[in-house]
């Protein structure tokens, strides 16, 4: 007799949740915990922990609408009028140039780290490899591969910290809410908190929900548990990256860099503490958590891209050119690999990444500030409309959300300004 969804073990139905949490974890967030925990210690646990719980809250909000209906985010993105397109296009566009040519430098340092070469070489690798396993592997394959990368960069990480040896009453008092005592504390803290779990990619969940045929209103309870399962597996990750920030950068004395190259800085602080096999373990769990990230916009933001072509070309979502592996999904993958390859090469066009960090910081509100509508009114069946603590939730997390966007997309302006 076969078993129905609902009575699924809790163990067995772990996967779009985990793939979009492993996928919005990247080298950028990793560095940036590191940089946290090594220059005030655990006084921002607390914010590590806001941010897991704001990101189930956007994600379930995103998957509920799909499980409910059976329609796609974008789909309820138009419902509410014209200007979701209007913000969409030209953000999907651009963030995915720039973010492809940042994903697979990133991506590739490890590589070179390990092996040698030029770092432009091996981002070329990793981005035709994420262009072959993406257009030619169906879901069930991408999700597969996505869990064993998670399963690498988690353990790796998870070790280092106990190996750190944290003192476990110290770690708990950063639960209590404190803001750092420097210029500008509460929009780091947000920023931090914000940075838990991708960007875009939190949209991506109800795509990945329909290639898993999880888009029916039976699966409801299988994917709040697949997605606070995966948000507690991706807390457990970034609690960790703040030990090792805390208990190694910090003791060693170390002023890590920002961006990626401050991974490579670990890297020299856990070679001279622990010897080079751990050196070298850790940077395998550096490539990991970049190549995940590869596959999963590879993937995931194709899907959404075919959707909103799909859409605005009067196709609908359930055409085969607006679903994977599709016209326009194939179109995206094409996009998301070639051109940004020149970046490797070139110096950073200023108009794009202005634009890049611009709607890049306004995508989160737009997400949370849309979920409200969509999720109140019949857009969705009665059954699963909002709660009052789900819309006290999301309104948190949309002025949480809005206040960092602004500050973030002024900063973005701010800093091409300046040169």
């Amino acid at each position: 007799m076969s078993t129905s969804p609902e009575q699924t073990p809790k163990w067995k139905v772990i996967g779009p949740g985990l793939v979009v949490a492993a996928t919005g974890v990247g080298s950028a967030d990793m560095v940036a915990t590191l940089v946290a925990g090594s220059n005030y210690g655990y006084m921002l646990l607390w914010a590590v922990v806001l941010g897991v719980i704001l990101k189930i809250v956007l994600v379930e909000g995103a998957g509920r609408y799909t499980v409910a209906t059976g329609r796609t985010i974008f789909e309820g993105w138009r419902s509410l009028g014209r200007w979701p397109v209007w913000y969409f296009a030209p953000y999907i566009v651009i963030w995915g140039f720039v973010y492809a040519a940042s994903a697979m430098s990133s991506t590739a340092l490890p590589l070179v780290a390990l092996f040698g070469g030029e770092t432009w070489m091996w981002a070329v690798a990793m981005g035709l490899a994420g262009f072959v396993l993406i257009w030619f592997g169906k879901y069930r394959f991408f999700e597969r591969i996505t869990a064993a990368l998670v399963g690498l960069m988690f353990v790796t990480i998870v070790i280092l910290a106990i190996i750190a040896a944290p003192n476990v009453f110290q770690v708990l008092t950063g639960l209590v809410p404190l803001l750092p005592d420097a210029p500008n504390g509460i929009f780091y803290t947000l920023a931090l908190a914000g940075g838990v779990g991708g960007t875009i990619t939190l949209a991506a969940y109800g795509y990945w929900l329909r290639e898993k045929g999880w888009d029916k209103p039976r699966f409801l309870r299988v994917m709040r548990i697949d997605n606070a399962v995966a948000y507690v597996v991706t807390g457990i990750f970034v609690i960790s990256m703040l030990i090792v920030g805390v208990e190694v950068v910090q003791a060693a004395g170390v002023a890590l860099a920002s961006g990626d190259q401050g991974l490579l800085e670990l890297d020299a602080v856990l070679r001279e503490r622990y010897g080079e096999f751990i050196g070298v373990w850790f940077l395998v769990g550096f490539w990991a958590a970049g190549f995940s990230s590869v596959l999963g916009v590879w993937n995931g933001v194709s899907l959404m891209f075919a959707d909103f072509m799909g859409n605005i070309t009067g196709k609908g979502s359930d055409h085969a050119d607006s679903r994977g592996h599709g016209k326009w999904f194939r179109v995206y993958v094409l996009w998301l690999t070639f051109p940004p390859m020149l970046m490797l090469f070139l110096d950073q066009p200023i108009f794009l990444v202005l634009l890049y960090g611009f709607l890049g910081a306004l995508f989160m509100p737009f997400l949370a500030i849309t979920l409200l509508p969509i999720l109140n009114t019949d857009r969705v069946p009665t059954e699963f409309r909002n709660r009052w603590h789900h819309n006290v939730a999301l309104g948190i997390t949309a002025v949480l959300f809005i206040v960092l966007g602004v500050y973030q997309a002024w900063n973005a302006i701010a800093t091409v300004i300046a040169g």
